[in-house]
């Protein structure tokens, strides 16, 4: 209930009441937003008008998107940093430093205002145009450590 917003207008028009009804729902799932489309025009048909979707990220979304795009690159590096270590017969060790350098973000521009050439797209290029993307540049050093011969631990 907290992600959705009714709006009611009575009016009288002759010797009849007529009501509208805005109903505006944030959906956080894409495919439960068309299921209540769609149930919406079957069991309303023309007496309802759905709206095109407007889509955003919420600042909770981003800061995650953020957080997952640094994790994956700091593993990325650590990944990278095990094979160059094992082709040279050394073991990878624990990281001594992990420095963010460069993030980058773009997409998702679409805020809150819509702008009169976004009725004109697709929904395709709707949730393209929604869509955000981010890369993160990290500088990682690690401790290397030399195989011991089995036979050295076991004395």
């Amino acid at each position: 209930e907290e992600n959705m917003t009714v709006t009611e207008d009575f009016s009288r028009v002759e010797n009849t009441y007529q009501m509208e009804a805005e109903v505006c729902i944030i959906f956080s799932d894409f495919g439960k937003m068309q299921n209540v489309c769609n149930l919406l025009i079957e069991k309303l048909g023309t007496s309802v008008t759905i709206n095109p979707p407007h889509f955003y990220h919420t600042p909770e979304a981003i800061d995650t998107l953020r957080r997952q795009v640094c994790v994956t690159a700091v593993g990325n590096t650590r990944q990278k940093a095990q094979e160059v270590c094992r082709l040279f017969g050394q073991a990878l060790g624990k990281p001594l430093l992990i420095k963010e350098e460069e993030t980058k973000e773009w997409g998702g521009h679409i805020d809150s205002h819509l702008s009169h050439s976004t009725d004109s797209q697709t929904l395709q290029e709707r949730i393209q145009n929604a869509t955000a993307y981010a890369s993160c540049r990290v500088f990682a050093v690690f401790e290397i450590k030399g195989k011991e011969n089995r036979r050295n631990k076991l004395l």
